[in-house]
């Protein structure tokens, strides 16, 4: 072999080697995500949806325009089966302590359920995502963290604590029921008093929340015939949805079991299901307390982050915002593109995951009807 040739077969194998190694280096590096900027499509002026409607989930009521009225639940199995989500026009689940204990806050527009409750005590984080729907926020009890007790006690907000130690004290308009398990667990409201109580704090009653936009349903022979979502929370507190393609509606269960409202037995079915995952710390060095990175103005850091939808029998991926700036500021669901998400007209369930934490969406072996294409977010 001639020196040339081997010159030849030198560069050859070099040239090889190091396209070989751009090639795996580009293939073991994340994808760039599309950067969307999101900060351009904030509207909140203009109402989203038709008068006579319910801002929140967009069905038709006589109490369309009312402020609402946003109730922190316990997720503890002895409270369980809760009374009142039923009739609830959106609910967020999220954790109050990392990696562990869930809550819920119902949040009722159309809906006047006999009862509410059990009810738990105040988190700053659901104060938050009230304040950004321009609800009355509704507690017994709350967080011992002197800068969230300060934050209530100023009253710049307007809450009703059943339990009087911060915030406005609204003891009157709340009862202990009988029968349940634990003593935590039996503090609950009459709506209709939780009503009475606001008007009697000089609340304004009259909406100001320009709401969140909504879409017709699929029809029937456009949805699949079936579906499931793992949202894994920390046992007990997982929870699962199954898809009923006839109902368009997410069939909930609770650690394994058929989730229903004690107040009338109805299996709780949200028509749409969003899934945000945000970031959960530890508050104070040797607290329980957590915070929840949603864009609130008083802890965190954070005000955006990764979305998922579930309507229609589908999947979408988007982006969530919430500007922390403002406690009063919108949470607001963009799609892949940052478009405001439209939701099918029906009760919305927010699941607040962290991240690593579990989430699973599986079509039934006979549907036919392909998920909305995964997008990159941002």
């Amino acid at each position: 072999m001639g020196k040339m040739q081997k010159i030849i077969i030198a560069l050859a194998v070099i040239i090889i080697a190091v396209g070989g190694f751009v090639f795996f280096k580009k293939r073991s590096q994340p994808a760039q995500r599309k950067q969307i900027d999101i900060n351009q499509k904030i509207d909140t002026t203009t109402p989203r949806n038709p008068e006579n409607v319910s801002y929140l989930s967009g069905l038709p009521c006589q109490d369309w325009n009312r402020r609402a009225i946003a109730v922190m639940q316990p997720a503890d199995v002895s409270a369980r089966p809760a009374s009142g989500f039923s009739d609830a026009d959106m609910v967020f689940e999220m954790p109050v302590i990392t990696a562990s204990i869930t809550r819920l806050m119902g949040v009722y527009v159309c809906g006047n359920p006999e009862d509410v409750g059990s009810m738990r005590s105040a988190r700053h984080d659901f104060l938050s995502l009230a304040e950004g729907l321009d609800a009355i926020f509704v507690h017994w009890g709350r967080s011992d963290i002197q800068k969230f007790k300060d934050v209530l006690n100023s009253k710049t907000y307007d809450d009703m604590n059943c339990n009087d130690d911060a915030g406005r004290s609204a003891s009157q308009y709340c009862y202990r029921k009988t029968g349940m398990a634990r003593g935590v667990d039996t503090g609950y409201a009459k709506f209709a008093k939780l009503l009475e109580g606001a008007k009697a704090f000089g609340y304004n009653l009259q909406n100001k929340f320009v709401g969140y936009p909504h879409k017709d349903e699929a029809p029937l022979d456009q949805r699949p015939s079936g579906g499931h979502l793992r949202v894994a929370f920390a046992k007990p507190y997982d929870v699962t949805y199954d898809y009923d393609k006839t109902s368009n509606s997410y069939l909930r269960s609770w650690g394994g079991v058929a989730d229903t409202d004690r107040n009338n037995n109805k299996r709780l079915a949200p028509k749409n299901v969003v899934v945000l995952v945000a970031q959960s710390d530890q508050l104070v060095e040797g607290e329980q307390y957590n915070n929840v990175q949603l864009g609130d103005p008083w802890f965190d850091s954070v005000d955006t982050g990764e979305a998922h939808y579930y309507m229609n029998g589908a999947e979408a991926t988007g982006t969530w915002k919430k500007d922390k700036s403002d406690a009063k500021n919108k949470l607001f669901f963009y799609d892949a593109s940052g478009q405001e998400i439209q939701f099918v007209p029906g009760q919305i369930w927010v699941e607040i995951l962290e991240p690593g934490q579990g989430l699973k969406w599986t079509l039934s072996d006979t549907s036919t009807v392909p998920t909305t294409p995964t997008a990159t977010t941002p």
